[in-house]
């Protein structure tokens, strides 16, 4: 059996102009499942921060995501981000832990 290397990547938001923000998020997450390695995109709205908005990737591996965040989907998600963000994003890249690894 193959070893798996899950790579997670967060990126959260905050807003200047939520609504903008929710509809551009929306797209590039739908996109973004289509691409090659993506194991899984989820958009999450905080409950106790309003306008805040955390994307979590996971990919099959470091070179998949990395191809993804020089893609033309990628570019053009950060391009539309231009004045409706209260701040730069907060960028993470984590290791995931597979179950495997836990046995």
């Amino acid at each position: 059996m193959a070893e798996l290397e899950l790579t997670i990547v967060t990126m959260r938001f905050d807003a200047a102009d939520p609504e903008a923000l929710l509809a551009i998020l929306s797209k590039y997450v739908v996109l973004t499942r289509m691409q090659p390695g993506c194991r899984n995109v989820d958009l999450c709205g905080s409950v106790t921060a309003p306008g805040r908005h955390l994307v979590i990737q996971k990919w099959d591996s470091p070179d998949a995501q990395r191809v993804h965040f020089d893609s033309p989907e990628m570019v053009e998600m950060a391009e539309s981000c231009r004045g409706i963000l209260a701040g730069p994003p907060d960028i993470d890249l984590w290791d995931g832990a597979s179950a495997h690894d836990l046995a």
